[in-house]
């Protein structure tokens, strides 16, 4: 089980995510590489709210293969190349997970390994 802390005493998080995660005798733990937005076609969209939707598209197709759901996500990290706005970034994280909350970190980058790609996720889960 997963269990989020929120503590009274700690000032609200900055968008819809937890401050930290417990994570109780998982049976089971998912770790992630960084999931680059390519589709499954191989192309890579343009722009930052479609490269988004598809690294989350990519991150539930795996949790899927892994026989866990959303609510079995414990924490997110998302490198976003500087100068994208991150607004995006964070309405599709939202869509994707659908009101759970997880442990969630931004970093911003130059670049990431390609110079196409603006955003890259990684994720632990745990059932």
């Amino acid at each position: 089980m997963n269990l989020e802390v929120m503590p009274a005493n700690t000032p609200p998080t900055a968008s819809h995510y937890a401050h930290a995660v417990v994570t109780t005798h998982p049976q089971r733990m998912l770790h992630t590489s960084g999931i680059a937005p390519i589709n499954a076609d191989g192309m890579v969209p343009d722009g930052i709210e479609d490269q988004s939707r598809v690294v989350w598209t990519n991150l539930l197709e795996i949790l899927a293969e892994s026989e866990m759901d959303i609510t079995d996500i414990v924490s997110v990290t998302t490198y976003v190349v500087v100068g994208q706005p991150v607004g995006a970034v964070l309405v599709a994280r939202d869509r994707a997970l659908k009101g759970h909350r997880a442990a969630s970190t931004v970093v911003m980058v130059a670049q990431l390994i390609r110079p196409e790609w603006l955003i890259e996720i990684a994720l632990v889960a745990a059932k």
